[in-house]
């Protein structure tokens, strides 16, 4: 039987129940990790997370690809470098706001205090920890292909970093992940498109 539009008691469309679904999974990955005893990483989990602020480290990792790896690396951590702005801009500016999604509630989740960071001010989808770091990872990787695999795993510790922390759902960095890789993808091929049309 149709419902009409508004009567509350109209079943929701199925796309709405999948999402609201997804949410509940996702809330209750975060909750099982938050309430599972993990003392010899959280200490790691929290360094290494602060030491993602700011895209620390793909800054760190840029420098050592350009004082080390030649031509290429320089190349490669302009690319990665280059990515990574565009990918902050588009989380920070467009996705953020438009996905306003509040931050995990750290309390409620008995979230250990040994493992918290800073809780940021932004919304919490996406992830933009994870969204840059993958994005640093694959921009890498479209010039320097072997670089990216380690890249790409310190991504993902990041990444699996702020859900142990009780900054992100684990959905937040799975969605950051994705843009992140997708942003730099796009990122690279239009600098590619741009040094060909110079020659």
């Amino acid at each position: 039987m149709d419902f009409p539009s508004g009567d509350p008691a109209a079943p929701q469309p199925r796309i709405a129940r999948w999402l609201d679904d997804a949410e509940r999974v996702d809330v209750a990955i975060y909750a099982a990790i938050a309430q599972t005893p993990t003392p010899a990483l959280d200490r790691a989990m929290a360094r290494l997370s602060r030491a993602a602020d700011y895209s620390r480290l793909s800054l760190i990792s840029a420098a050592v690809l350009s004082a080390g790896a030649g031509r290429r690396g320089r190349r490669a951590a302009a690319s990665g470098l280059a990515s990574v702005a565009v990918t902050a801009t588009v989380v920070n500016l467009d996705l953020k706001p438009f996905g306003r999604r509040r931050r995990p509630d750290r309390a409620t989740a008995q979230v250990p205090v040994a493992r918290q960071v800073r809780m940021p001010a932004s919304t919490s989808f996406p992830s933009g920890h994870s969204a840059a770091a993958f994005a640093f990872a694959t921009g890498v990787g479209q010039v320097l292909p072997p670089v990216a695999i380690p890249l790409r795993g310190l991504a993902a510790l990041v990444a699996y970093s702020r859900v142990h922390t009780g900054v992100h759902y684990p959905g937040d960095v799975v969605a950051g992940a994705l843009t992140g890789t997708v942003l730099a993808q796009l990122t690279t091929h239009a600098l590619d498109r741009r040094a060909t049309q110079r020659r």
